[in-house]
């Protein structure tokens, strides 16, 4: 057995002696979030940080098919890309559990957001400013769905432009949130999710019809 066979051998190990975070019977309302945005923004990255479960991922390994198909852009390490959609879960208390879907975000897989989509609360847009023009599709998908959502610039070290020249290069209207995280801290990808939920209130509280 080579070492690297070992490795693989002891991670699974160790995750299968995990214990089970399984649903509370009393838990009776789903919500769900959608994250998108272009291929390798950081998606899977933060739906794994803050997922309480172990998330569901359905990267597979970039070969060389991909070339010219799949670009990583900044990312050279990128080894995987999600082909159908990651999952994770968190419990907000006792009756709510917030469901996470991120979308693949090559255009060959879009025909998978519109399904999505289906039933959910609002939706987070990944952006990486090295390459802000692939997420452009995503909110104008958003917007034609007339579902919530917020921008999330994910940092990939010192960012060269402020939040108001990215609002600009969006053309995102003044009352949608535009905010900075990184994927990887829990903490930065969870204020992520407040800030979404945040916005979804305000938005539902404005539609409301005056009695």
């Amino acid at each position: 057995m080579d070492s690297r066979t070992s490795e693989r051998t002891a991670s699974d190990e160790a995750t299968a002696a995990q214990p089970r975070n399984p649903l509370r019977s009393s838990a009776a309302d789903a919500l769900k979030i959608v994250v998108v945005g272009g291929f390798a923004v950081g998606k899977t990255t933060l739906v794994g940080s803050v997922s309480e479960i172990r998330p569901l991922s359905t990267e597979e390994t970039m070969t060389r098919a991909g070339v010219g198909v799949d670009d990583p852009g900044s990312v050279r390490d990128k080894h995987a890309t999600t082909v159908a959609f990651d999952f994770g879960r968190i419990t907000l208390d006792a009756r709510n559990v917030l469901y996470l879907f991120g979308a693949p975000g090559q255009q060959r897989f879009w025909f998978l957001w519109d399904q999505l989509f289906s039933g959910s609360l609002g939706a987070v847009v990944m952006v990486d400013t090295r390459k802000i023009e692939e997420c452009w599709y995503a909110i104008d998908r958003l917007e034609e769905h007339g579902m919530p959502f917020i921008v999330a610039r994910n940092c990939f070290g010192e960012p060269e432009q402020t939040l108001d020249q990215v609002r600009t290069a969006l053309d995102l209207p003044p009352e949608v949130p535009l905010i900075d995280c990184d994927a990887r801290q829990r903490e930065s990808s969870k204020d992520v999710l407040i800030e979404l939920v945040n916005h979804v209130r305000t938005m539902s509280t404005e539609r409301k019809p005056v009695a």
